[in-house]
């Protein structure tokens, strides 16, 4: 039998980490955890003044969730989490050895239309364009995979799930 992996769903804000996650954690058959919850609310509150989070406002968050992932290895689990730089994953790695990264993709004028399009999220749309000049897409040497956001949710979540079939077991 086929360990599960430890999965972060990662990619800039609105390309339906929140969506996806639970529905690939559904179909794995593990737990799901947002990557949301684990902000201190000093965090929420800047990024909903419309501010930028910095390296050192994300360091309690991604360990956070690091200590999650590191709780869930053997066991598997999905959780959501930008980790837009590969220091960040890094970060998430040192906690989480085996963890494998779910890389949603896409088009920024569909992300656009789809954030704008959200009811209730503390993300400006106004904090797209920084998160897109944040971020490091995987690496070959990362552990993960890239899947494109076009279509609906379960069509996401199919081709996710058929990604990571094609991804190593977990080393830890």
């Amino acid at each position: 039998m086929r360990t599960p992996h430890v999965v972060v769903v990662m990619g800039v804000a609105g390309t339906g980490k929140t969506t996806i996650g639970p529905l690939l954690a559904a179909r794995l058959g593990v737990p799901y955890a947002e990557g949301d919850d684990f902000h201190p609310q000093a965090n929420i509150a800047k990024m909903s003044a419309g501010q930028p989070l910095t390296d050192e406002d994300r360091w309690p968050w991604l360990d956070a969730i690091g200590s999650w992932a590191h709780g869930r290895a053997g066991l598997g689990g999905v959780v959501s989490s930008s980790a837009l730089k590969r220091s960040y994953r890094d970060r998430l790695r040192a906690a989480a050895p085996g963890v494998v990264f779910v890389h949603l993709t896409g088009d920024r004028a569909l992300i656009e239309h789809r954030m704008a399009h959200r009811h209730g999220h503390f993300m400006p749309t106004a904090l797209l364009d920084s998160q897109f000049a944040t971020l490091q897409p995987l690496e070959p040497d990362e552990a993960g995979v890239a899947v494109d956001v076009s279509g609906g949710p379960e069509q996401i979540a199919e081709r996710a799930t058929t990604a990571l079939e094609q991804v190593p077991e977990p080393t830890s």
